[in-house]
This record gives C-alpha cells, sequence and structure tokens, in this order.
C-alpha cells in the first residue's frame, strides 16, 4: 500500500479560550440544510463510560462537516490533507476532512456520521472519527467498527458551540484535545501517491461536479498552484478568509445507492461505495487525466492507475476527492 510522502508544517496547537457547553446529540442529523433536530440519540446512547481517552499517536483525525448554506463559512478546512465529498440526503453534500499533518485549532460545524464512512475509514489503522451523532440505528455500527469514535459528551471539552451560527450549524470540535500530537503523513494509509505528473492528460482549468441539489466547480489557478472551490456557483470560502485550492482533485465515479437507513422525514441515505474498481478524473496543474481506480477491500487504500496500469501521482499538497455517481 502507498503512503503519502510529503512533509507538511505541524501547526503549534492552542486551545480556544471558550467554556465548553452541554452538547446535545439531538444536533447531529437532520435532513440536511433544514435546521431542525429530529430527536437523534442523546449522549449516554454512544457512550461506554462517562469519558474516552484520545487518541494515540499515528491514528488520523476524521472530523464530519456540514455542508449546507446555513453552515458557511467553514473552520478548519484548509488545515486538512485530504477532504472527501459525499453525496447526503436530498441530494445534497457533506465533507469529511483528514488530518494528520497538522491541526487546526478548531473544526467544524461538525455534523453526523453515515454508514459509507465506516466503510471508507477502513484504510486507516484505528483512525478518530469526529461527529455529531448519527440514525439510531447505525449507532451499534459504530460501536462495532474499529475506529475511535469521538461524538459530543466523550472527551471533556473537545467540542463547543459558536455564537456566528445557528443550531444546529454551530458545534466545533477542538482537534488537540482528541489527538495528543499530529500523527504525520505516514499515517495517510489512502494508497495516495505523490510526485511528478504523468504524462499525457488533457489541458483543463474548470471542471463542475453536480450532486441533485450541490454543485462543484474546481478552477485552475496559477498564482496558487492549486484548483479553487467553488460551491452552487459562489466562491468557497472558510471562516480565516481563505479560498481552498487543493493542489489535486480527484473525481472519483462511484457506486451510489439507497442504504438502509432514513432520516426523520423519511429520506433514505445515499451509501456510497468505495471499495471496488471504476473511472476517475485527477486534476492537478491545470491539466486532466482520466484513470482507473482500484480498492480491492477495505482495509486497502485506492490505487489510480493509467491505462496501460502505471500509477497516477498526485501534486503535493492537499486532496479533494468528490464521489461522483458512476453513469
Amino acid at each position: 500500500m502507498g503512503r503519502r510522502a510529503r512533509t507538511r508544517r505541524v501547526a503549534t496547537i492552542t486551545a480556544l479560550l471558550a467554556t465548553a457547553m452541554t452538547i446535545s446529540l439531538a444536533a447531529g442529523c437532520s435532513t440536511p440544510g433544514d435546521g431542525r433536530d429530529d430527536g437523534r440519540a442523546p449522549d449516554k446512547d454512544l457512550r461506554h463510560s462517562p469519558e474516552q481517552t484520545p487518541a494515540a499517536e499515528g491514528s488520523v483525525l476524521a472530523v464530519k462537516i456540514d455542508n449546507v448554506r446555513q453552515a458557511k463559512p467553514q473552520t478548519g478546512l484548509n488545515a486538512a490533507d485530504i477532504v472527501y465529498v459525499e453525496q447526503v440526503e436530498g441530494g445534497l453534500s457533506r465533507l469529511m476532512a483528514v488530518y494528520a499533518s497538522e491541526l487546526p485549532e478548531a473544526v467544524g460545524p461538525v455534523r453526523s456520521a453515515r454508514e459509507s464512512d465506516l466503510e471508507l475509514l477502513r484504510q486507516f489503522d484505528d483512525p478518530t472519527l469526529a461527529f455529531s451523532g448519527a440514525q439510531r440505528k447505525l449507532l451499534p455500527l459504530i460501536d462495532r467498527a474499529p475506529i475511535n469514535a469521538q461524538p459530543p459528551g466523550r472527551t471533556s471539552g473537545a467540542y463547543y458551540r459558536g455564537t456566528d451560527k445557528p443550531a444546529p450549524h454551530n458545534l466545533y470540535l477542538r482537534p488537540d484535545r482528541l489527538l495528543p500530537a499530529t500523527p504525520g503523513a505516514g499515517a495517510l494509509t489512502t494508497g495516495f501517491r505523490y510526485g511528478a505528473a504523468p504524462s499525457g492528460g488533457t489541458a483543463d482549468t474548470s471542471e463542475t461536479v453536480r450532486y441533485p441539489a450541490a454543485r462543484f466547480t474546481f478552477t485552475w489557478s496559477e498564482d496558487r498552484a492549486g484548483w479553487l472551490v467553488s460551491q452552487d456557483g459562489a466562491p468557497t470560502v472558510t471562516s480565516d478568509g481563505e479560498r481552498p485550492a487543493p493542489a489535486t482533485v480527484v473525481v472519483q465515479y462511484v457506486t451510489i445507492r439507497k442504504s438502509d437507513y432514513h432520516d426523520s422525514t423519511g429520506n433514505y441515505t445515499p451509501y456510497t461505495e468505495t471499495i471496488g474498481s471504476g473511472k476517475a478524473k485527477v486534476l492537478r496543474d491545470g491539466r486532466s487525466y482520466d484513470v482507473d481506480w482500484k480498492r480491492a477491500k477495505a482495509a486497502d487504500g485506492t490505487d489510480f492507475t493509467t491505462s496501460d496500469g502505471n500509477p497516477v501521482n498526485f501534486a503535493e499538497g492537499q486532496v479533494w476527492v468528490v464521489f461522483a455517481k458512476a453513469s
């Protein structure tokens, strides 16, 4: 399995001077974007003891991040090594940001987990998952999964409510409460390879990916040496005023099917299958490459290869992976 070969600056972790507020899991899994709570399970249903020890060094931190209009601007996105984009109920989107090289002071808004997340996270060794709740029937699967599940209430002071947005779009995480130190790029057992660009490709300065109720556009910027992110026709800007500009964007075409779980209004959660094989488009250095992807089993990372089987290198820097429905 390939491991990420780059080293990024490790930020000094400073605790936010905010008083932790009582967090209810009812903020977790309402229909995306409608701003309502849906009676999600309280904290006591998600923890086996009043407090769980934070993750050991060596494991990545994955955070589920709200991505509807009411949740923006988001916090901590630019520090992530990888940002996964997935389709959720109502054709909307949600993000999973993965941190190994750097921990920001805060990340959020934090929202609920999905069944697909458990499959995706199996590629990492004992990953920590920060999330704000889940479908009640999914909770036993989360408890059994080989992850360090960290909903609100499990580790003291890890979460707080901001005052900038209405609930449930104002729940934030202090990452340093969950990881004692950054594990480093070696923990990113994704199968991604980094290095010189492959030969060929097509000059490409803009690509758009559409979900039923969301749209992402990635525009190449020579100045940033990355792909500026826009969503639903508007530039994506984080709470610190910066635009995410990942060095590599992967549009990975996958099977997206209906899962066994639904929200309080009866909308079934899409299940994104990340094990298997298929086609993908890799964007780097102002060019696009049509490639193949393969992930044989859950514990494996994902291999990206050209049509003749040669590995495809990503550019050094942040990677966004957008899971798009295969035609």
